[in-house]
């Protein structure tokens, strides 16, 4: 029987919907079914599972220490303490400062805001009597957090792989039309025409050189190719 155990440095592509314990609130999912149930949905907002690449960081720590211990197509959940999450929650972050104060940014508030005060990020939590109440703790902070994670599939090639890589950078484009040819110590990537002005394409596409050079030592190339093809000319007519 082969071995399916799942180990530091395995691509892996990941379901998940996290909720706080506490309320059972639902603030964080992949799947688009469950955002629309939770009135999470956020238009422009990329519904679908994620490249992990366990041991990464690119999780939360104890959720990406739990993966090794999971099962491809089985959905496990996992418990996530606060001092393991956002940390417990500091009273002394917490504010009043006068309502004037936020009026004169042109922020209108309401409970449950989040605003930019002194250049660091609160939560609304009352307003009243000219004054509001600011709490500077992250949005989690105190909570226990609970993970439903289905991992979909363990990817095993290096052409998989890369895959991956290019369309976690630009999720925008289905991943099938970017085309990239892997040789020697190089790879030549194919920009679909899709992807010739997206918003932040060149930092995209540097993230990509700079996570393929990372996880494939050999490679030590990154080549981006984008064809411009003219319009057909139409015949005309002799005079």
């Amino acid at each position: 029987m082969i071995n399916m155990a799942l180990q530091k440095g395995n691509f892996i592509i990941v379901d998940y919907t996290a909720k706080v314990k506490e309320t059972g609130e639902i603030f964080d999912t992949t799947v688009e079914e469950t955002a629309k149930k939770e009135h999470l949905y956020k238009e422009g907002e990329i519904y679908e599972p994620k490249l992990i690449v366990i041991g990464e960081g690119w999780v939360l720590k104890a959720l990406d220490e739990s993966l090794t211990s999971m099962e491809i197509d089985k959905t496990a959940p996992v418990e996530i303490p606060p001092e393991k999450a956002f940390g417990a929650r500091d009273p002394e972050k917490v504010r009043r400062v006068p309502l004037r104060r936020l009026i004169a940014k042109g922020i209108t508030p309401s409970v449950g805001m989040r605003v930019e005060y002194n250049g660091k990020m609160a939560t609304v939590r009352t307003v009243g009597g000219g004054r509001v109440l600011l709490d500077f703790n992250p949005p989690l902070a105190g909570k226990t957090l609970v993970y439903e994670v289905s991992v979909r599939k363990k990817l095993r090639t290096r052409k998989m792989k890369i895959a991956a890589l290019i369309h976690r950078r630009i999720p925008a484009v289905e991943e099938a039309k970017f085309k990239f040819i892997i040789k020697d110590k190089a790879v030549s990537i194919e920009m679909p025409e899709e992807a010739f002005y997206l918003e932040g394409i060149q930092v995209a596409k540097r993230g990509i050189a700079m996570d393929i050079e990372r996880f494939f030592k050999k490679i030590t190339t990154v080549k981006f190719i984008e064809t411009f093809k003219a319009e057909p000319k139409t015949a005309t007519s002799p005079t």
